[in-house]
């Protein structure tokens, strides 16, 4: 029997656009997994600002389903307005962890990826 994403255990959560899901995304990713056993990635709907962004959420759940395909059971995709912010108001058992990539990793740009697809 195929295993499942798990819904009663403690999950990673990781948010942003994913216009379009590259390597530093990808690397985040297995940090977050390695750590948590399993991630929650929650894809921003910001396909109205067409210009900035011009894939819909089923193209860019497509893509991570693609560059995810041997972590299947480790993940659920979960489309989210666009955020503004992100607010808490006191400790309630979890952390707010940025994970340090390396320069060349951190220098990944959709933007620069989706201009070079123009080409």
């Amino acid at each position: 029997m195929k295993k499942k994403f798990n819904w009663k255990k403690k999950t990673a959560i990781f948010i942003g656009r994913f216009q379009l899901f590259h390597d530093g995304h990808k690397k985040i990713f297995l940090n977050a997994l390695k750590k948590n056993k399993q991630v929650a990635i929650l894809v921003m709907d910001s396909y109205l600002f067409k210009k900035k962004n011009p894939f819909k959420f089923n193209f860019v759940k497509k893509k991570i389903n693609i560059a995810l395909k041997n972590y299947k059971s480790k993940y659920t995709i979960i489309k989210i307005p666009a955020v503004s912010e992100v607010v808490y108001g006191r400790s309630v058992g979890y952390k707010i962890r940025k994970i340090k990539l390396s320069k060349k990793i951190e220098n990944i740009s959709a933007t620069q990826i989706r201009k070079s697809m123009k080409k």
